[in-house]
């Protein structure tokens, strides 16, 4: 027992590290990318990623996941759990890869376009076979080699679009940025798959095995499916409804929200474990931790939101000219990040606990008003209309989420609402600091004296002391996971 707990406190140090570093680095060649090429390219660069990402969910439908779970229930038959997946992943390949060439095709968009989709539907074969074989190493309770491998490929990307940029190779060179980190990633994840794990192909398909894991797969493949629908669709009916320009224009706020939900993911990848072994032995302890969650995620998103809509215009400063269009969907996507937040522990809460089929419906619901609404708003405001509809699905998907929570737990909602006032309260003297310096200083060291004030404030108001600094640590040590 005490060497499993190591390796989870590893895992999670591995993963929150690679997490951080990986975003970083993303965000930096993105904002490289965005001062290149203006909006126009970078909205045909993101609907071909944003187009071929879902269909790749297609390519997985959860197995991965039911694969990760397996083998960390029976690691003896690895071998033949992945063999399994893998035979199923084939065919859906070819018909994922179809579905992309056969639509684009017969779509009117320029030659352009469809080359860097075909670029990046080779990378979404890939990336679907690299998931399934670190999903064996996370099933051997094994993150290691991941995250290392995470952050060497935002780091081939990050080298190749340097290369592109400076010789000025275009846009299908940006594209084989991540081509190349696809296949590297690809060829390490199946070395340390024989080299590890020692795993073999059994090209003799076990029929039985198979239709038991398709039937596992099914409400993972719904959720996932919902999920990846409902992040990338946006992009591609922005491309549809409004063109390029627009869907460049949008990428900016829904990067800059991408790579701050390594915030949540972190915290989460050490809360889930937690609130699953206090459902089955601590149901009290299970309340508790669930209105810290909160009360942290509240006292963390609220000052970054703000701290968004203030300072959203100096933000945009650093992508140059022809990005002020994004000013405003910057300033209304930055406004759902609380409810983003929040939605992770309220999501861990309701896997945790055995309602994984609540969360999804709850996701098909969020999808389903996602689709209409942007139906809706683009036509008429664009990309704004898109952030507007991340904004108003958001806080759907919360409240979704918060309606199931009172039949799980007994927790104290008085609570997570005095944090939430004083939080407010803290965050209204930061914005106000905030404004007032941006026009005094650099975003930078803005961004550093209004986050002091901040949290100055909220000391003030009592909205957190050296108590919680100590109860975070004993919610999620080891001697309780």
């Amino acid at each position: 027992m005490p060497e499993k707990i190591t390796n989870i406190a590893k895992n999670t140090s591995y993963f929150t590290l690679a997490l951080i570093l990986q975003k970083i680095i993303s965000l930096i060649y993105f904002i490289l990318i965005a001062r290149a090429i203006g909006p126009a390219d970078l909205g045909k660069y993101y609907f071909a990623i944003s187009f071929t990402s879902i269909f790749g969910i297609f390519i997985d439908i959860g197995q991965s996941s039911i694969l990760t779970r397996e083998i960390a229930k029976r690691p003896d038959q690895a071998e033949k759990l992945f063999s399994s997946i893998f035979l199923i992943k084939l065919p859906l390949t070819l018909l994922s890869i179809l579905a992309v060439f056969s639509i684009i095709n017969f779509s009117s968009y320029p030659e352009i376009t469809r080359q860097l989709v075909y670029l990046s539907m080779f990378c979404m074969a890939l990336d679907s076979f690299t998931l399934t074989f670190f999903a064996v190493s996370r099933g051997f309770h094994n993150l290691k080699y991941e995250s290392i491998s995470s952050v060497i490929f935002q780091l081939i990307v990050f080298i190749v679009v340097l290369a592109a940029l400076k010789f000025n190779l275009g846009l299908v060179w940006l594209m084989l940025s991540l081509v190349l980190a696809s296949l590297y990633n690809f060829i390490f994840s199946f070395y340390i798959l024989k080299k590890n794990w020692r795993l073999k192909i059994n090209w003799r398909p076990d029929k039985i095995l198979i239709k038991s894991i398709l039937l596992i797969s099914l409400p993972f493949a719904v959720y996932a499916i919902f999920q990846r629908v409902y992040m990338y669709l946006d992009s591609v009916l922005l491309s549809l409804l409004a063109g390029d320009h627009q869907t460049g224009i949008y990428q900016i706020p829904f990067k800059i929200i991408f790579a701050l939900q390594f915030l949540p993911l972190a915290f989460v990848a050490s809360l889930f474990p937690a609130m699953s072994h206090y459902w089955h032995n601590n149901r009290e302890q299970l309340a508790i931790t669930f209105e810290r969650a909160m009360n942290y995620l509240i006292i963390i998103s609220l000052p970054i939101s703000v701290g968004g809509v203030i300072l959203a215009d100096k933000i945009m400063a650093i992508f140059k000219n022809g990005f002020n269009d994004a000013i405003l969907p910057l300033q209304i996507t930055m406004a759902a990040i609380i409810f983003m937040f929040l939605n992770f522990p309220v999501g861990s809460l309701l896997n945790a606990c055995d309602r994984q089929k609540t969360n999804t419906v709850n996701m098909g619901i969020t999808l389903a008003v996602s689709v209409i609404l942007n139906l809706i708003l683009i036509p008429r405001y664009q990309a704004t209309g898109a952030s507007l509809t991340v904004l108003f699905t958001s806080l759907l998907m919360f409240i979704l989420g918060m309606l199931i929570v009172p039949r799980i737990t007994k927790y104290d909602y008085k609570k997570i609402v005095i944090i939430l006032i004083k939080s407010l309260l803290a965050s209204a003297i930061m914005g106000v600091a905030g404004y007032y310096l941006k026009n005094q200083v650099n975003l930078i060291l803005t961004v550093i004296l209004a986050g002091l004030s901040y949290f100055m404030a909220l000391y003030i108001f009592k909205g957190f002391d050296k108590a919680d600094v100590v109860s975070i640590y004993q919610s999620f040590s080891k001697n309780k996971v």
